[in-house]
């Protein structure tokens, strides 16, 4: 199959199974990559999480945070499905820095993250961002935020009308009724500009080694390996990611390394059309299409 007949079927697909896609895989050695709608601006949901361990620890780099600090962390307290970590504690806790950001980063624990936060606010994570060059990543706001949504707002016999809303109230120029889904007011990153992150990561690039290392450390021992990860990992391969969940949003980013030496950036941000919380069928499409990407591209090159 050729290039553009591979992304017209990977298009029906992802349309026949209630997905709007935006997905990139990149050759992290040559540079090539294969896409499709790779620079559609959508909201990161937990993808933010990424940025703000890199912020972080670049921070306790320069000696601005000591990774050994510990802080006294409320509890989230949170009932409704999908929180972890510390967002679910009934008490308070004394944890250190790093520690928080193995939650944060590792198991997309949002009290964690919001801790973090306290210490490096959205808009210096944006600017350390910035320092690497890396532009194409807005990061405007806290977990916090993130999570005061609709969904809060309802029963689990009621969470398909904060899907609906999340389906039918958006703009064509991708504002949104629910902030968090609002581009203009969301932390937001199309797939090539996470596949940029992704690059810095793990190749030279302005990011330090040691921090780039340590970023990369944490998304391998991510603990959520339901999305990508099936199509990804085996005894040759190294799957390191990030997903990214909120309503009707369902993203991951993340890096395979071959044992051959070969290593692909892939980013896959999508939008359901379904009105379910479980939706098994569009996890295993999202692997799918980045894995048909994928293997094109080693093909190709």
């Amino acid at each position: 199959m050729n290039t553009e007949a591979l992304l017209r079927d990977l298009r029906r697909q992802l349309h026949d199974g209630g997905l709007r896609g935006c997905l990139l895989v990149r050759d992290l050695h040559t540079g090539d990559e294969l896409g499709i709608d790779p620079d559609t601006q959508l909201p990161a949901a937990s993808l933010v999480k990424v940025p703000l361990a890199l912020a972080t620890a670049e921070r306790i780099r320069r000696g601005e945070l000591d990774g050994a600090t510990t802080l006294e962390v409320q509890p989230g307290r949170i009932a409704t499905p999908g929180p972890t970590g510390l967002s679910r504690f009934r008490h308070p806790v004394r944890i250190a820095i790093d520690d928080l950001l193995y939650l944060s980063t590792c198991i997309s624990d949002g009290t964690a993250a919001d801790a973090l936060f306290d210490l490096t606010p959205p808009a210096q994570v944006a600017d350390i961002l910035h320092e690497f060059g890396l532009r194409g990543i807005t990061v405007r706001h806290t977990t916090r935020e993130l999570s005061d949504t609709p969904a809060e707002r309802f029963d689990a016999a009621q969470a398909h009308l904060a899907l609906a809303l999340a389906i039918d109230a958006g703009t064509s120029g991708r504002g949104h009724r629910v902030p968090q889904l609002d581009a203009t007011r969301a932390s937001t990153g199309s797939a090539r500009a996470w596949a940029d992150l992704l690059q810095a990561l793990w190749t030279p690039s302005a990011i330090h080694p040691d921090v780039a290392e340590r970023v990369r450390g944490l998304m391998a021992h991510n603990l959520l390996r339901h999305r990508l990860a099936p199509d990804f990992s085996s005894d040759a391969t190294t799957w390191s990611s990030k997903t990214g969940t909120l309503l009707n949003l369902r993203h991951e980013i993340g890096v395979v390394e071959h044992s051959d030496g070969q290593a692909f950036a892939i980013a896959v941000l999508t939008e359901s059309l379904v009105p379910a919380t479980t939706q098994p069928g569009a996890e295993a499409l999202m692997a799918q299409a980045a894995r048909r990407l994928r293997d094109h591209l080693r093909q190709l090159y």
